[in-house]
């Protein structure tokens, strides 16, 4: 059996995808599969191993696992309060801080970088003085008031407020998330709104695809990848379906 063209996969048949048919190499050489759609290319694989093989981009917009989250056994639930385990038995799996070395091929893929969770990675990030903050109004309870991002920008902090907590929120209302750890659209619309002139986002820590979602809308390239086969197929259609819109509105205003 060889091995199967980039493009061997399509689209429609992404969700319905036998993985037992992947050809795999040796750990030295990884193969991985691709999908394209519209100007976003999409990889299912480590990041590791694909981000020496790309081309520099413009600007990088991630949120990688923090690896902070621990597994109370059972329903997965922590206090009685929802986590990551309770929502996806498999976080185990993904849920792993990536190390230094990772984090500077990351940072090394783009000019500039816009990385969440920078405060659990300050370490190896070294400083930043144009931190993003954003201020999730949830309010009185246990839950964080907002995320950081460690950025290159050079400028001052910026804050964007967009309220995300349970049934109270700005954005996407009605919608649950899909991974455990979804941001708005909205918030990575605004990062992207900073790298003005950057015409490819890379995400190398793809998710569900919300940084997809949000350059498609944006009209920028993309780039995504994610090494989880169940979040690569939902980021593919979520993406493909940002895709349809923005299609239709160029179509309605031509």
């Amino acid at each position: 059996l060889g091995e199967p063209p980039a493009s061997w996969v399509p689209s429609r048949l992404a969700a319905n995808f036998n993985a037992s048919l992947m050809v795999f190499k040796p750990e030295a050489q990884m193969t991985w599969r691709e999908e394209t759609i519209g100007a976003a290319r999409l990889i299912l694989g480590d990041c590791r191993d694909i981000l020496p093989t790309l081309p520099r981009v413009d600007a990088v917009v991630t949120d990688p696992p923090y690896g902070i989250f621990k597994s109370t056994g059972g329903d997965g639930k922590m206090f009685g309060k929802e986590t990551i385990y309770s929502a996806d038995d498999s976080a185990a799996e993904w849920d792993k801080r990536p190390d230094a070395d990772l984090l500077t091929l990351v940072k090394d893929a783009a000019d500039l970088w816009t990385i969440w969770g920078g405060n659990y990675f300050a370490r190896d990030l070294g400083d930043s003085k144009g931190l993003f903050i954003w201020n999730k109004l949830t309010g009185n309870n246990s839950y964080a008031d907002g995320e950081c991002a460690f950025t290159n920008k050079t400028g001052t902090l910026r804050i964007f407020t967009h309220q995300w907590c349970g049934a109270f929120k700005d954005s996407e209302r009605g919608e649950r998330a899909i991974h455990p750890t979804q941001k708005p659209v909205a918030v990575m619309r605004w990062c992207i709104n900073f790298a003005k002139n950057a015409d490819t986002i890379l995400d190398p820590f793809m998710g569900s695809g919300t940084t997809g979602v949000a350059a498609v809308q944006m009209g920028r390239k993309f780039i995504g990848i994610e090494r989880e086969s169940k979040y690569f197929d939902i980021a593919c259609k979520r993406i493909e379906d940002a895709q349809r819109q923005s299609d239709l509105f160029i179509g309605a205003a031509a």
